[in-house]
């Protein structure tokens, strides 16, 4: 559609936007009673105005029944998994039994390491992206020397082109099929924290199959922001953190994907009692019989005040509808490029340069500025505004609108003050 740059167009949008009801099922930080344009939803996610509720909830289940809230409430502890799954089976493409919700994403990272990265002499390597999040490059750093590998020579990164900022597809297709024969496993981000770049994970996927590699994805920054269809590329596995997009709260509880096709009990992996066969977990039995499906990785009894801050985002994101969801980002997006690209045109491409790629299917929410002077300064001129962005060294300001619970003159807001800022 043809957008236009006025406060008068963005609150328009607003008045026809099916999604703008769902703002106020989440608490917006304010200053003086105003409220700010929160625009880190990249980083955590809003808190849904309902989390107390469903906290309240087990509190007083615990309160009422103790231990034996787990077959005695309401809504019985035991069963309460079953409820985070589907929602979240929606959000990445895959079927419900795919699903685990569990632990943290670096935790998480370890224990598919574990299943799906089996060195041998023939196949060693793992081949993922530079300046991948600085978790999953410690991840893979300590997990390799822990099997008594060398991460220098077992490690294989992917690097833009030089002079540019993203990573070519043909260059990983490239490096998959020149290490293909000593590569055990892929493993990429679904999107990369920094550029805000969307990986082709479908080719991804399929040529590390053909290459006879297994496939994983950090998708810290595409769950609950982009579509995806992690069932139907055979992806081996994936994790992700639940705090950003997906509005579960600051250490919220993660998941993982495991395809079907890896659901086999003889796989390695590192057991725990809530993994084991679930009609007779309570004998105590020894020797470990997992549950099917991805739920026999668990290890610990689940936290249920995290269960219960991530169940009331989800039941938001169903409420809303995962496609109407899906229409208003690319809407928002496309009116917050059109906006930044006019500003940059105005100002002079020298005066910022966009390292996310343009195209739509290249981007998700977030985009990154750099800066090519004063960017610390624009950066914290934001924050006294109440403009809400996040700050990247050395030059990089970070933001994303959220079709949930950001509005069209939100973006209006901050390209206004970005404009006022920088000319």
């Amino acid at each position: 559609m043809l957008f236009s740059n006025t406060a008068a167009f963005a609150e328009q949008m607003d008045r026809e936007d099916p999604l703008a009801p769902f703002r106020k099922k989440f608490l917006v930080p304010q200053h003086n009673g105003v409220q700010s344009v929160y625009l880190l939803g990249n980083s955590l996610g809003l808190q849904p105005a309902s989390v107390k509720d469903y906290i309240g909830k087990i509190l007083d289940d615990w309160a009422a029944h103790g231990v034996e809230s787990f077959f005695d409430a309401k809504e019985p502890w035991m069963d309460y998994h079953d409820q985070l799954t589907g929602p979240l089976a929606t959000i990445v493409g895959a079927h419900k039994d795919e699903i685990a919700v569990m632990n943290q994403l670096s935790v998480n990272l370890h224990l598919m390491l574990v299943s799906f990265y089996r060195p041998d002499k023939k196949r060693f390597r793992i081949i993922c992206e530079a300046k991948a999040f600085p978790s999953d490059q410690y991840v893979f750093e300590t997990h390799v020397r822990s099997l008594g590998l060398d991460p220098a020579q077992t490690i294989v990164e992917v690097t833009p082109a030089e002079g540019e900022d993203i990573i070519r597809t043909s260059d990983i297709l490239d490096t998959i099929k020149k290490y293909g024969d000593e590569t055990a496993l892929v493993l990429f981000s679904g999107i990369n924290y920094y550029t805000g770049q969307v990986f082709d994970m479908a080719a991804i996927s399929k040529a590390a199959k053909a290459a006879g590699c297994r496939v994983g994805f950090d998708l810290a920054h595409a769950a609950g922001n982009i579509e995806l269809k992690l069932h139907e590329w055979e992806v081996d596995f994936a994790c992700w953190c639940n705090y950003k997009y997906l509005n579960s709260g600051p250490g919220a509880i993660g998941a993982v994907f495991i395809h079907r096709h890896n659901h086999d009990d003889s796989l390695q992996r590192f057991a725990g009692w809530w993994g084991y066969d679930k009609p007779t977990r309570f004998r105590m039995e020894k020797g470990f019989r997992p549950m099917a499906g991805a739920e026999g990785w668990q290890l610990s009894t689940p936290a249920l005040l995290l269960y219960a801050t991530c169940r009331a985002s989800l039941e938001i994101f169903e409420e809303a509808g995962w496609e109407n969801i899906q229409a208003k980002r690319k809407k928002l997006t496309a009116y917050t490029w059109f906006l930044l690209d006019e500003l940059a045109r105005d100002n002079g491409r020298d005066t910022m340069r966009f390292i996310t790629p343009a195209a739509p299917e290249a981007h998700g929410s977030q985009v990154s500025v750099l800066m090519a002077r004063r960017g610390r300064e624009t950066y914290e001129a934001l924050m006294k505004q109440q403009v809400m962005v996040d700050w990247r060294e050395p030059n990089v300001i970070r933001f994303a609108p959220v079709p949930l619970y950001n509005s069209y003159s939100d973006v209006y807001r901050l390209v206004s003050a970005l404009r006022n800022l920088t000319q």
